[in-house]
This record gives structure tokens, sequence and C-alpha cells, in this order.
């Protein structure tokens, strides 16, 4: 018997898990401040970027959550096996600094989009997010947990409706996202921005670690390579949750671009600096209603990412020090792995009651994460490679060519990091 459409769209939302998850965090405030200034900035001209990113970032996300599914434990673990252990230390430190520095221009960027809704102190408003985001994790059980972030990814639609409010040039927005132009050296820095905050180390060890997550919710799961059995249908769920995930991601980003350009470049604002100054110009230009949709998003998609920037950390410092790690543990079963998330969480918080300007704490951010990301990623590429670790199911084919090029586009972008 067939089922209703509605029934069949549910059922394949239940499908779907972290890699939906991990790609709407991608589009976190920070993720909305850097798409928004490329629009306002360049208009059009810059969308192809998001076209080019999606096999690259879907690639390196697969090899992340195969790496998971198939050796049952997390990206930091794994690396710890191929890699010295100085350097892993070194790099998963610096996953910390740079998101906790995240973690804080995201709250700050929460608040103040409350703060322009409902009136009040922005800083008020950011404790409140912090705190409620770090009570949740620590409290709810993953499987709670999960479920939540996952109906959260609505949100992000809020930016799909934002395109249609607003007057677009469709043949323009189209030549932009086939035709690469780059004009200056400024385009040139966006696009690194864009690249930096599009494929981000956190999410790499975000979706490896929730695919060990969902094998340890079941008894009936195990790693595929000790259950070789379940693997067809295991990769097809990666599959259709990643290539959907990251899409998602995209298609928002390629919207926030959008919608950003055909509103605020064309009326002459070209300099946001963050989520919450593009939804400020936009109430002029596109009216109440885009602008209580805009700011909405941020605060959603903020709640989405913070707790996945933080996550990720702890499952990286958790999985080096070789402590009890996971969302599913009570605070008292992993006082190691919930002390790093409380860290980076009220650290956040500090960096946004500093002096320090979030602007440059969020480059900077962008900066490290942009170096930390290249190794990382060849180390993830050689990982899925070794019939040792994956035994039958090492990456093959357009998985391993993508895997690589992506690396390669991110070694490109730091370098140029440097000369731009």
């Amino acid at each position: 018997m067939k089922l209703p459409k509605r029934t069949r769209t549910i059922a394949l939302f239940e499908k779907l898990g972290p890699g939906l998850i991990t790609g709407a965090a991608d589009d976190d405030p920070s993720g909305i401040a850097t798409y928004s200034q490329a629009g306002a900035q360049f208009g059009f001209g810059l969308l192809w970027t998001l076209v080019l990113t999606y096999p690259l970032m879907t690639a390196i996300q697969l090899v992340s959550a195969q790496i998971g599914r198939v050796t049952g434990n997390g990206l930091a673990r794994n690396m710890d096996d191929i890699l010295p252990r100085w350097l892993v230390t070194a790099l998963v430190a610096l996953l910390f600094i740079a998101n906790t520095i995240n973690i804080g221009a995201d709250i700050a960027a929460m608040g103040d989009a409350a703060a322009l809704v409902v009136g009040g102190g922005s800083h008020i408003f950011t404790i409140v997010f912090a705190i409620g985001s770090l009570l949740l994790q620590m409290f709810v059980p993953y499987r709670h947990y999960a479920k939540i972030l996952k109906w959260m990814t609505l949100v992000l639609f809020s930016y799909v409706a934002l395109v249609f409010m607003v007057k677009v040039d469709w043949a323009a927005a189209g030549k932009g996202m086939i035709w690469p132009t780059i004009a200056g050296a400024g385009a040139v820095t966006m696009v690194v921005a864009i690249f930096g905050t599009t494929i981000s180390p956190y999410l790499f060890f975000w979706q490896s670690s929730q695919e060990v997550e969902e094998i340890n919710q079941s008894d009936a799961m195990k790693p595929l390579i000790e259950a070789p059995h379940q693997a067809k249908r295991e990769f097809t769920r990666m599959r259709l949750d990643t290539f959907s995930g990251m899409a998602i991601s995209n298609v928002v980003a390629i919207t926030i671009m959008i919608g950003t350009a055909a509103t605020l470049n064309a009326a002459g604002i070209t300099e946001i600096n963050t989520a919450a100054d593009a939804a400020k110009a936009l109430q002029p230009v596109a009216g109440q209603f885009a602008f209580l949709l805009f700011s909405l998003g941020i605060i959603g998609t903020g709640l989405l990412a913070v707790p996945v920037l933080a996550g990720s950390a702890a499952y990286a410092v958790g999985e080096t020090r070789g402590w009890k790690s996971g969302l599913e543990y009570t605070p008292m079963q992993a006082r190691g792995f919930y002390t790093v998330i409380a860290a980076s969480t009220l650290l956040g918080i500090g960096i946004d009651w500093s002096p320090l300007d979030p602007i440059k704490a969020l480059f900077w951010s962008a900066v490290i994460n942009g170096v930390v990301a290249v190794p990382i990623m060849a180390a993830m590429m050689i990982v899925v490679s070794r019939k040792s670790v994956m035994g039958a199911f090492t990456a093959t084919g357009w998985l391993l060519f993508f895997g690589w090029m992506a690396t390669a586009v991110m070694a490109a972008a730091a370098v140029a990091m440097f000369f731009v």
C-alpha cells in the first residue's frame, strides 16, 4: 500500500540525523554574517563559490561519517593512531580556541538579534542563550537532544522564504552561480572566508562523533568493521543524510547571499560586519517582516550551532585524552567531556563581555580554522584509505577524488589568507 505523501515525507525526515544537523550548524550566525557581507559587497558575483563547495564539503563530511560508522571511534581517536601525539594535541587545542571564539561571536549575534526584535540589553540575552544551550547539553540525553536539534533545522527555511519576499534579478543570480568572477583583493579575501566558513574542522569532528553516538544508541548496531552485513543499509543512510544536509546548508547560504545582494547591495549598502548588522540594514530596505525573519533565523541557527561548536571540541579533547565522551552520559559519568563543553561556552560569554573586538576575533578564528583544516583533512583522507583501519570499507572512486580535492582547495585557501 502506498503511504500518503505527508507520511513519506516524515519518514524520510526521520532517516536524517548527523548529516542534517551538521549541515544546518554550518549556517551559524558567523556564517550568516560572511554570506551577508559577500552579498552586500559583491552582489551576485560570488554565488559560484557555494556551488563549488557543495561537492567538496559533501565528500569530506561523508569521509568523516564513514570513519565514525566503520570504526566506531570518533575522528580524533582515529587521528591519534596515525599522527604524532603532540601534533594531534596541538590541532585539538587550536580547534578548541577557534570554536570558543566562534561561540562568543555566535551568542553575541543572537543577543543582538533578540535585542533588535524585543528591545532590552543584548548582553542579558547572550547569557540566557548560552546558559540555556549549556543546560540542554548537560541534562538532556542524546536520543532526545538529537531530535530537538533536528527539528530546529527547520528554522533555516526562514532564509529561503526571505528570497521570495524581495525582488531578485534571477538572470544575474543565475550567472553568478555558474560564471566565476573575482574582482580585486577584497574578493579574494571573501572567497577565502566563504571556503573557511563553509568547510570547517568542527563539522568534521561533530559528524564523525554523532555516527558513533548513533551506534551506541542500539544494541543491534555495531561498527561496520565488526558487522559488515549492516554496511549496505548504513552507507545508503549516510549518503542520503550527508547529501541532504550539505544541500540544505548550501541552499540556505545561497539564499542569504541572493537576499542581501538583491536588497542591500542594490541599495548601496555594502558594509556588513555581523549578522545583526545585516538584519538591521534589511529593515528599511526589505520591510519589517523580512527583518523579523532574518533576526529570528539568527537566533534559531545560533541555538543549533552553539552545541555543535562546544560538543565537537569536547569530543576531540575527550577522545585524545581517553575520557568517557558522549551526550548520552550524564555530567557525573563524563566529567571531563562536559567540563570542556562548559569551559568553551562560558569563555564564549566572556568574549562577549570583554573589550576584544568580536569582528577581529572572528577573523582570527577563521584563520585558525583555515590552517587547522588542512592537516586534519589530510589525516582524514589517510585514515579512510587505510585497510588496517577501515577494513573492506576504504574510500574509493569519487569519494577519494573529491575528498583530496577538498583538501587541496582548503590548502590553497589557507595559503591565500597570508597573501591577500
